[in-house]
């Protein structure tokens, strides 16, 4: 049945037959057993309801499914202290470990990944472990949407932060302190957000309350709960102020205004993700880090201040 029988082929031929006409389904839990292998690899997210971590998870099931393997799901719900549990109780089902960006702390991180290996790490730069990296550059990200609101006119501008736990949301604040900076004449003010469309609704008043005349959420979905939420008190987009995201999910296209945003490759994460995972498990050198760089998507929800 695994294609290596060296005898008769007739003899071949009829054990084929026979498991056709019983309608015989091999026994993956068996198979795994005998081989010491499942075929079978775990993708640890901090939330799976966020799209952009489902377009990452969907091109690296496509791509390691080409080569024979499933991939197994886990979802830490955004908990730094679950996330080490989670992902050694996942990996002894399986046979490798893909942590997407993982909330841990580096030295949770680094005791992890010598029991974990194979292990290949998404959205976490500057990690200091043994192990194939994909990034993306969220400082220069953070100071792109900057630059664009300043180069409107904007004077006075809010970050809508991340979890505090989240290594994204230290580089989007490198980006920010480094554009301010250089543009000591844009004050910006930083107020608790979140990651859900939920975080940015429960933002709006205070976002209203600041004065300020643009807002950079910490990714998408944050932003486009912003702006139900503005629209919702009578405030216009981009008239009375301008909104952008992080990420680029399809949703931010189709939002009312459509978001300016800057767009991270995440399917192409998944593809390289699998690609360096194969290589280890495979026993190869896998290729070297990457870190990809945002691009601006200038759309509806930004314009120049009323001022202006």
């Amino acid at each position: 049945m695994n294609g290596r029988f060296l005898g008769e082929e007739s003899v071949a031929e009829r054990v084929r037959q026979a498991a056709a006409d019983l309608d015989y389904q091999p026994n993956h839990l068996a198979r795994s057993l005998a081989l010491g292998k499942t075929r079978a690899i775990a993708f640890v997210v901090p939330d799976l309801a966020n799209p952009a971590f489902q377009a990452v998870l969907s091109s690296l099931s496509k791509t390691a499914a080409k080569d024979g393997y499933r991939v197994l799901v886990a979802d830490s719900a955004e908990s730094p202290s679950d996330e080490p549990l989670l992902a050694a109780e996942v990996r002894r089902r399986c046979d490798a470990l893909i942590l997407c960006a993982p909330r841990m702390g580096e030295a949770e991180l680094r005791q992890l990944a010598v029991t974990v290996r194979p292990l290949v790490l998404i959205n976490r730069m500057g990690a200091d472990v043994a192990a194939p990296a994909l990034s993306i550059d969220y400082e220069t990200g953070a100071r792109k949407l900057a630059e664009h609101l300043c180069d409107l006119g904007h004077r006075h501008l809010v970050y809508l932060a991340g979890p505090q736990g989240s290594v994204s949301n230290g580089y989007r604040l490198r980006g920010l302190d480094a554009f301010a900076a250089a543009a000591p004449e844009v004050r910006i003010d930083r107020l608790p957000g979140g990651v859900s469309s939920d975080d940015g609704i429960a933002a709006a008043q205070a976002v209203i309350d600041s004065g300020a005349t643009a807002v950079i959420a910490f990714n998408d979905l944050v932003a486009i709960g912003l702006l139900h939420a503005l629209e919702g008190r009578g405030v216009q987009v981009p008239q009375d102020v301008s909104v952008t995201g992080f990420d680029d999910i399809p949703f931010a296209r189709f939002s009312q205004p459509a978001l300016t945003t800057v767009s991270v490759p995440h399917e192409e994460l998944g593809v390289q993700a699998w690609h360096r995972m194969h290589a280890l498990i495979q026993g190869e050198a896998p290729d070297v880090d990457v870190v990809y760089q945002p691009q601006l998507e200038v759309r509806e929800s930004t314009a120049a201040p009323r001022s202006l």
